[in-house]
Order: C-alpha cells, then structure tokens, then sequence
C-alpha cells in the first residue's frame, strides 16, 4: 500500500485479521496462539526412565536387554513385545513397566501406555521419572491439564532440573498461560541459554505475554540455532504486527526459505515485501500463497492491489471480488473495489462503497481522496472539494504527528 495509508488499516492490521479471513491458522499475530502455537514440538523432548535400575538374572535379564536395545535405537514394537515378555514372567519388575509405557507412547497407543505408567507410578521407588513419561503421554493425548499436574510435581520435586521446567512451560502455553511460563523459566535461563528448548518457549511466552522485545531476539536467536522455520515465523509475525516490517521481511524470507510450505507464511511474507515497495517479491510470494490457499484472503487483497496499481484490470477485479466475497465488511477490500471501479469508470458504484467507508472511518485520509475523485467525477464539485479539504487536513495532522514536538 501506499505510504499515506497511515490512516488506514495497515498491513500488520491487515495481517491481524488473517484468522478471521481463514486463509490460514498459523501466522495471525492478534491470534497468534491459536496460529503460531501449533508451531510448537516437543519432539526434541526424549522420553524419560528407559534404563532399568538392576538387571533381573536368566531369561528376564536377556529379555530386559533385548527390550532396552531395541528402544535406543527406535525399535519401539520390539521393545514393548521383549517388555511384556518380561512383565509375563515378572509382573513386579517396575523397570519393565516404565519402558514399556514409553515405548506404547512412542507408538502412539497413548491409553495403554498410561495406564502402564499408572501401574508403575504406584510401584517405583523413584517416581519423577514416571511422571515424566505420564505427563509427556497426557500431553500427546491432548489432555493438558492432567500433564500439567504430573509435571508440576516433578517440578516441585526437582525444581532447578530443566527438561522437566520445559516440558512444564510448554504445557502452560497450551493451557493459555504463558505468564506462569514467564516466570518458571526466566530464573532457570542463566547458563542455560544454549538450551534451544527452553529459549523456545520462554521466548514464545514473552511474547505472547506483551514483552516482544525481550521475546522476539531470543526467537530470532532459536531460529539461527536451529534453522528452525516455526521460530522464524513466529519473530516475523510479531515484528509484522508492530509495522517493523524491515525486520519481519528478514525473519519472513528466512522461513521461506527454510520451508515455504508452512500455512499462511507466503502471506505474510508477501505483506512484508509489499510494505517495503518490493512489488515484485511481494507479488511471487501471494502467487504462491494462492497456489496453496486459492481463498486466502488476505493474498488475494495484495495480490489484487498490486495489480491495480499496475492497471491490470482484468486480473484485478476477480481478486478483489472474492476478498470482498470472504469478507465482505473489510474496510481495505472495500477501498480497492472502489478504486478499482473508479479506474473502470464506475464512479456511482465507487460513490456507494467511500461514502460508507468515510462515515465509519472519518480520519481514514485515503477514503476521502478516493471520495473526492468520485464526487468530481460525477460533477458534485461542491462536495469534492469538500472532501479534498479533509483529506488535505488528515495529511497535515499525520505529518505533524509523525514529526513529533520540537
């Protein structure tokens, strides 16, 4: 968009209502939780209480071996078959147990494998490592609350040991707590800052609990790390909402490269490029953001601006037709089609859209060009006038405010 567009809608406003226009559920910032959080893995986050504590004697002993070999090395059905050959024989050998709950997880037989690690729990002598193993099976499960009480105790229990802190943290990201994730893992971060685990999601948690600043170099930092494409797009789409789209188209381009495949990450970067002037790149990233998500919304409002600006008519209108058939009440969708009747002589049609549009947005400077235009344009030079004269003031007023006192 145009730089004077000050006054209207940005393209970090724009962006904001990307989980309202559907286009995908990733990368809004306002609802960046509900877009950016399935960003979030705990794949790095290995299951807990996979070595027995004393090697039972004769065919246990082989079996236990058996089992244990075969879950270091991801053979996780073998490992529960030499597992439940053990407990057959043995029912007491709590080491068993434990492995075979993990490794029922590891497979994704998620009921099974808490039940296993119910049944261990009430046995060990040593039961932080069970909980773990409990929690991260809740957690699989979808069950964030049950996670969280096993891994608060072990928390309680064990409070400086740090997987179980971020494994903790991430359960309290789920629950919508990232406040208490601040707070549980800022004390633990001195010497641990190469722990890109923690460093995720304590700086996901900043984020999200309005202290961008300190969350999103520590992302960006993640992301460096790991070339992880998630981080990138969670530091971009943070610096897209606060209009810092230098930085955001960096964080952006660098997830795309990474993984451009990532829903509504095109999108983004694209409003990123646009906002810049970079028409070009701007325009290959909504083409391939349409080519994943033909409805996305917001590509095709960019995408459709662009090729006004450009005077492709006929590409144009389609575009803009189905932002407006998405959301039919956006303000910016609304402007383009009156622009783009304008340009197509349709100036009664363009007349209907900028007069509903200045009367619910009085201070939005473009409406009131484009109002002007249309007036003059139907011979109501009175009122044209009228509306150059408030556009010009709202130019002046942003001009004044953007230079700041003296």
């Amino acid at each position: 968009m145009k730089s004077t567009r000050k006054h209207a809608p940005s393209a970090a406003r724009v962006a904001s209502h990307r989980a309202a226009a559907g286009s995908s559920g990733l990368l809004s910032c306002v609802a960046m939780r509900s877009v950016f959080f399935l960003l979030l893995t705990l794949g790095s986050l290995a299951a807990v209480g996979q070595t027995p504590r004393q090697a039972p004697s004769g065919d246990v002993d082989a079996l236990m071996r058996a089992g244990i070999a075969a879950q270091r090395q991801g053979d996780n059905r073998t490992a529960i078959e030499k597992y439940r050959k053990v407990l057959a024989i043995r029912s007491e050998i709590v080491e068993a147990r434990i492995g075979l709950g993990a490794a029922l997880a590891a497979v994704g037989q998620l009921d099974e494998a808490i039940d296993e690690d119910m049944r261990a729990l009430a046995a060990a002598h040593d039961k932080n490592e069970v909980r773990m193993n409990l929690g991260m099976a809740y957690y699989k499960k979808g069950d964030a609350e049950k996670a969280r009480e096993q891994f608060e105790a072990v928390h309680a229990a064990l409070p400086h040991d740090v997987p179980a802190a971020v494994q903790l943290g991430f359960v309290y990201v789920k629950l919508g707590r990232e406040a208490e994730a601040v707070d549980l893992l800022t004390p633990l971060e001195p010497g641990h800052e190469s722990n890109t685990d923690l460093e995720y999601v304590l700086a996901f948690s900043l984020i999200q609990s309005g202290k961008e600043k300190e969350g999103v170099p520590r992302m960006e930092k993640v992301a460096q790390a790991t070339h992880s494409a998630s981080a990138y797009v969670i530091a971009g789409a943070d610096l897209l909402h606060r209009s810092d789209m230098s930085d955001a188209r960096t964080d952006l381009d660098a997830a795309m490269k990474v993984d451009p495949s990532i829903p509504g990450l095109a999108t983004m970067a694209g409003q990123a490029r646009y906002a810049m002037g970079d028409m070009a790149a701007a325009t290959a990233a909504f083409q391939a953001a349409l080519r994943q998500n033909p409805r996305d919304f917001n590509a095709n409002l960019e995408l459709g601006a662009i090729r006004l600006k450009e005077r492709d008519l006929d590409d144009a209108r389609p575009l803009l037709e189905l932002a407006l058939e998405l959301q039919p009440t956006f303000p910016m969708a609304r402007l383009e089609m009156a622009k783009l009747d304008e340009t197509d002589g349709k100036y009664a049609e363009a007349e209907v859209i900028l007069e509903d549009l200045v009367k619910a947005e009085p201070n939005w400077m473009d409406a009131h060009w484009e109002l002007a235009t249309a007036y003059l344009e139907l011979d109501r030079p009175e009122d044209g006038k009228r509306e150059r004269i408030i556009a010009q003031e709202l130019k002046l007023r942003h001009q004044q405010k953007a230079s700041g006192p003296e």
